[in-house]
C-alpha cells in the first residue's frame, strides 16, 4: 500500500459504527399527562408544537442532546438534554423520560447536566417524576 491509500483509508478504518437508536423510543406516544409525542432519529416532538432537533444520540448513557427549535414559545434556540429509562413490567407503559435540561446555552453545558436519578424514577427528575410514555393509540 502507498501512502496515499493508506491516508485515504485511515479515518474509515478508526471510524466506530454508531449505535442505533432503540426502536422502542421511536413513534408516536402518549404520557401519563396525555401529552403527545412523535420522535424520530432527528426530532423530538411534543405537540402540538414544541420541537428539539436531536443533534446527538447517547443510547449507552440513555440520554439525547437537542437544540430547541427557535419557533418554541420558550427557550427557543438553547439547548436541552432529555434522559430516558425503559419500563419493565409497568404496561402500558414503555419507557420514561426526564427534561433534565432545557435551557442550556450551548449543547456541551446541557450535555454535563445529570440531574436524573434513574433509580428513583418518581421522584428523580430533579424531584419529579419521569414522565411516563406508552405508544399512542388514535
Amino acid at each position: 500500500m502507498n501512502k496515499l491509500t493508506i491516508l485515504f483509508l485511515l479515518p474509515l478504518l478508526s471510524c466506530k459504527e454508531k449505535p442505533a437508536v432503540p426502536d422502542y423510543l421511536l413513534g408516536s406516544f402518549s404520557d401519563d399527562y396525555a401529552i403527545e409525542y412523535e420522535i424520530t432519529e432527528n426530532q423530538f416532538l411534543q405537540k402540538p408544537n414544541i420541537r428539539y432537533h436531536i443533534i446527538e444520540w447517547n443510547i449507552e448513557n440513555q440520554f439525547l442532546i437537542a437544540k430547541n427549535d427557535t419557533a418554541n414559545t420558550f427557550d427557543g434556540g438553547l439547548y436541552s438534554r432529555i434522559d430516558w429509562m425503559k419500563l419493565p413490567n409497568m404496561e402500558p407503559y414503555t419507557w420514561a423520560f426526564c427534561l433534565s435540561s432545557y435551557n442550556a446555552p450551548t449543547a456541551d453545558s446541557a450535555k454535563k447536566v445529570t440531574i436524573a436519578n434513574r433509580k428513583n424514577p418518581k421522584k428523580g427528575c430533579n424531584g419529579y417524576p419521569f414522565s411516563r410514555m406508552e405508544p399512542f393509540k388514535q
